[in-house]
């Protein structure tokens, strides 16, 4: 699975930055299907291929991580997945499985 289309990036061009905003849109999720860790990206550079957004893990935190990271992730043959049924949506929509984000 490719982790990140042209579509995607297409649209992370579009959004641009979110910052500013209080309530950023989730253009996309990563996750591993055995991991407790899910990765939910609101901004991506495409020169360094580094994505900012927010990771839902038991220390929940706004982060930065990088594609080829993301790429390079293989436990027990299972690499990392993108949501591919999750629609965009607005971060206050999300439901964190360990909750509040540390700020």
């Amino acid at each position: 699975m490719k982790l990140l289309t042209k579509e995607i990036e297409k649209r992370f061009e579009q959004i641009w930055t979110q910052e500013h905003l209080e309530d950023p849109i989730v253009v996309v999720k990563f996750f591993h299907p055995l991991a407790n860790i899910t990765r939910y990206a609101t901004e991506y550079d495409p020169n360094d291929r580094v994505f900012f957004g927010y990771v839902d893990s038991e220390f929940g935190e706004r982060w930065t991580f990088s594609l080829d990271e993301l790429e390079s992730v293989v436990v027990n043959w299972l690499k990392i997945e993108r949501d591919m049924y999750r629609d965009e949506r607005n971060f206050s929509k999300i439901k964190l499985r360990y909750g509040v984000l540390l700020q």
